[in-house]
């Protein structure tokens, strides 16, 4: 048993000073401040620094050099190996508008590692973002490979798509929506061009996530209040790019006012580039600059972000003035019971899984555990301070 003592634990709706978690592969109590500890405890001094649930960034294409489309087994090890750096203990690796046969290798990919798990973060599922999507609102996805939805090819990968991207407009009928709700999938809107109605109909439908909200659909008009204003005003869990370059700080505040901390989920929708610095990169096929932490098409438009999950709540705790608690919230809490694991992960309770990280005041990671193993520790950082109590 191991214990983590003199941390502020980061709970649903507070931040609680001085308690003392007691864990192996799972939670196993939450102590007051000063309690004893069972003998042969190796206690783990947070030396004040905050310890929360482990982030889940449910879209994200890939970090350090490595991608979803890659569909390789290498891949997946350095996306789950680099992301506890992150503070990030699940994820959903994302796809991308490509020909069929390269997605699907990139899904069989996916389940593969939900299978036999790579050491490190827990792959929960696929995020299908793209072949279906809006040809005019395709973002920085080929054109040319966009297609109509296809029930059919989705079908044998039902038990790893856990979000489905759609652009509600591209569709005859809602059966297509229909279908994937009855078979758990969560279906998210985006990449779209959606009037208000449409996106509307699809929500009634079933569509329950807006992807990305903001970026890649119709904006808002006072006559035309298209994806965003559908995304705003109906009852959809809005996902958002908080790396204070997509979104400007003062959207996030109005998306905290009109939709509360409870439907918002941040995520990080990085590239390969993530943590590699400034280059030449790769992005669906496609050459992409990063130059300055802003990742860019040889046109300009703007690719997927190079941003982490830490420095992304980092700024949307300082764009938006909100409580800790609550921003936290959105990369724990909230896509756990979107993605219906919350029973198990999410929060730290007593029965949960052991996946914790722990990050000081700037939100530095400095250490992660994912069932209870530790799977990341900065290194030439000051000790945190391990001792056994007999």
């Amino acid at each position: 048993m191991q214990a983590i003592i003199n941390s502020k634990l980061i709970l649903p709706h507070t931040v609680l000073t001085g308690q003392t978690l007691l864990f192996g592969t799972h939670i196993y109590d939450i102590l007051p401040a000063g309690s004893p500890l069972p003998e042969g405890t190796e206690s783990i001094d947070a030396k004040g620094a905050y310890l929360s649930p482990g982030f889940i960034n449910m879209h994200i294409h890939g970090c350090g050099g490595a991608d979803t489309m890659d569909g390789t087994r290498t891949s997946m090890e350095i996306l789950c190996r680099k992301l506890p750096k992150c503070g990030v203990t699940a994820f959903l690796p994302t796809t991308m508008t490509r020909v069929w046969p390269i997605v699907q290798k990139a899904l069989r990919n996916v389940r593969k590692a939900m299978e036999v798990p790579c050491p490190g973060s827990r792959v929960l599922g696929a995020y299908l973002e793209g072949p279906f999507i809006s040809g005019s609102y395709r973002g920085s996805q080929k054109a040319e490979e966009i297609q109509a939805a296809n029930m059919e090819r989705i079908r044998p990968y039902c038990d790893v798509i856990k979000v489905l991207v759609i652009a509600p407009e591209t569709l005859s009928s809602m059966a297509f929506i229909h279908s994937c709700c009855k078979k758990g999938i969560i279906v998210s809107l985006g990449h779209s061009g959606a009037t208000y109605e449409e996106a509307s109909r699809a929500i009634k439908a079933g569509a329950s996530h807006i992807t990305h909200t903001f970026n890649a659909m119709s904006p808002l008009h006072h006559r035309k209040p298209g994806m965003v204003g559908a995304a705003l005003t109906l009852p959809v869990t809005t996902e958002i790019i908080s790396d204070g370059l997509h979104i400007h700080d003062a959207v996030l505040r109005l998306l905290v006012k009109v939709k509360g901390p409870d439907q918002i989920v941040i995520v990080t929708d990085s590239m390969r580039a993530a943590m590699e610095g400034d280059g030449i990169s790769e992005l669906g096929g496609q050459t992409v600059y990063v130059r300055g932490g802003r990742a860019l098409l040889a046109d300009g438009t703007i690719a997927a972000s190079v941003d982490t999950m830490e420095h992304s709540l980092h700024h949307f705790l300082k764009a938006t003035g909100l409580p800790l608690a609550d921003v936290i919230r959105m990369a724990t809490v909230n896509p756990a019971k979107e993605l219906g694991v919350y029973e198990t992960m999410g929060s730290l309770e007593k029965g949960k899984l052991a996946d914790m990280t722990i990050f000081d005041e700037k939100f530095d990671v400095k250490m992660t555990f994912v069932g209870g193993e530790r799977v990341y520790q900065k290194k030439r950082m000051r000790p945190l301070g391990f001792q056994l109590f007999d």
